[in-house]
C-alpha cells in the first residue's frame, strides 16, 4: 500500500487544515475487516455543513482524527483493496460516505448483493444511512461514465426529495408558495426540481446578486429574488420558508416580511454558516429543523428499502440529465485540495462548479 494520507481541519477554527500521515498500524486489518481505498470524492457547500454541525450532529465521530482535528465526511467511491471480511472481495467498488483520505478501513455488517453496512463501534451510534455502502455492481442507477454527477448530486437530491416529500404530506399547511434560499445550492435547486413538478406549488429562489442569472437558468423557480430585494415579494398569501443558507439576518428578512402569512418555516442547510446567529422570538412559525436521515427511515419503514430507493431513483434519473447542463466538472488532486476547500468554507466557489478531487493525485 502506498503512503496513506488524511486532509485534517481544526475543528474550532474551519481554516485552519493540515495533510496528516496516519499510523500505518492503524490501517491494518483484522478478521471481519477490510480495507478500501478511497478513489475520488466530491466537495461541495454541503460538506462545509457537515462541519459547522459537526459538533451538534457528531458528524465528528464517524471518522477519528487526532486531538483538535477532524475528517470532514464527503461522498465518493472506493476500492477494496485488502479484505478478511466474508463477501467482501478485493477488488470491490462502492459509493459512501467517506473521509476525504486516502484509506478507509470498515468493519462490514449485514453484507449482501448490494453491499454492506460499516458495523465499526464508534459508528454504532450514527444514522444507518451513512453507514451503508453501495456495491456499484448491483447499484441499478450507476453510470460508470458518470461517477461524478452521482458524487455530487445524489446526496444532495435525496435531501431534496425527502424535503419535497414531507411537505406533501403535509399538503404544504395549506401553502401554495414555497421560498428557499441559497437557491443555487445543489439541494435547493434538486428540492426546486420536485416542488416544480407539482401543481399548483410556485417556487421562488433567494440568492446573491451574482448567482441570479445562474439561479433563472436552472429553470425550476417561478421568480428569483436576491437577499436584498426580499421585501418587494408578495406577503399576501400562505409562504413556507426553506432555509438552505443557515442565514440569520435572511430568516429574519423573511419571517419578518410575510409574518403571519408564512406557515411553516424549515432549517436545512448552513451555506452562510458564520451568519446562523438569529434574532429569537421571530413573527411567524418556530423553525424546524430538517434532518434527512431520520425522514429516510420513516419512508423506509413506509414503503421498504427497495421502494424507497426505487421512488428516489427515478426521481434524481430526471434531476440528472438537467444538472448535467448545468454543472461543469472541474477535477482535482491533493495540491487542490486545500483551495478549493477554503472556496467552499467562504463561499467563493462557483455555483456552476462540480468539484471531485483526489488524495492519490
Amino acid at each position: 500500500m502506498t503512503e496513506a494520507i488524511d486532509f485534517l481541519v481544526r475543528r474550532d477554527d474551519f481554516r485552519t487544515t493540515r495533510l496528516h500521515t496516519p499510523d500505518p498500524a492503524s490501517l491494518e486489518i483484522s478478521d471481519g475487516e477490510a480495507l478500501l481505498r478511497v478513489d475520488h470524492f466530491a466537495l461541495t457547500a454541503n460538506n462545509v455543513t457537515y462541519a459547522a454541525a459537526g459538533d451538534m450532529l457528531d458528524y465528528w465521530r464517524f471518522f477519528p482524527a487526532p486531538e483538535g482535528w477532524g475528517r470532514i465526511p464527503v461522498w465518493g467511491f472506493a476500492d477494496v483493496v485488502a479484505s478478511r471480511a466474508e463477501g467482501v472481495a478485493v477488488g470491490s467498488r462502492f459509493y459512501g460516505y467517506y473521509p476525504m483520505s486516502t484509506h478507509l478501513r470498515v468493519q462490514p455488517t449485514h453484507v449482501n448483493a448490494a453491499g454492506f453496512i460499516d458495523g465499526a463501534e464508534h459508528r454504532s451510534p450514527m444514522a444507518p444511512a451513512y453507514n451503508q455502502y453501495r456495491d456499484v455492481a448491483a447499484d441499478p442507477g450507476y453510470l460508470a461514465d458518470d461517477e461524478p454527477s452521482q458524487m455530487i448530486l445524489q446526496p444532495l437530491f435525496t435531501t431534496a426529495f425527502l424535503i419535497d416529500d414531507a411537505l406533501a404530506e403535509s399538503d404544504f399547511f395549506g401553502a401554495r408558495r414555497v421560498v428557499l434560499s441559497s437557491a443555487s445550492s445543489k439541494t435547493a435547486f434538486g428540492t426546486a426540481f420536485q416542488l416544480a413538478r407539482r401543481d399548483g406549488i410556485e417556487v421562488i429562489g433567494l440568492t446573491s446578486p451574482g448567482n441570479v442569472a445562474f439561479v433563472e437558468g436552472l429553470g425550476c423557480y417561478a421568480q428569483v429574488v436576491a437577499y436584498g430585494d426580499i421585501a418587494r415579494l408578495d406577503a399576501s398569501q400562505p409562504t413556507i420558508y426553506v432555509d438552505m443558507a443557515g442565514n440569520g439576518s435572511v430568516r429574519g428578512a423573511v419571517h419578518h416580511h410575510f409574518g403571519d402569512q408564512l406557515v411553516h418555516s424549515l432549517t436545512v442547510g448552513m451555506t452562510h454558516w458564520e451568519h446562523g446567529k438569529a434574532e429569537e422570538n421571530l413573527p411567524g412559525p418556530e423553525p424546524t429543523f430538517f434532518f434527512a436521515p431520520t425522514r429516510v427511515q420513516k419512508r423506509i419503514a413506509d414503503w421498504g428499502g427497495e421502494g424507497f430507493q426505487q421512488r428516489c431513483g427515478e426521481a434524481f434519473a430526471a434531476f440528472r440529465k438537467l444538472t448535467g447542463k448545468a454543472l461543469r466538472i472541474v477535477r482535482g488532486g491533493r495540491a487542490d485540495l486545500e483551495r478549493v476547500y477554503l472556496d467552499m468554507v467562504d463561499g467563493r466557489a462557483p455555483a456552476d462548479e462540480g468539484h471531485i478531487l483526489s488524495l492519490h493525485e
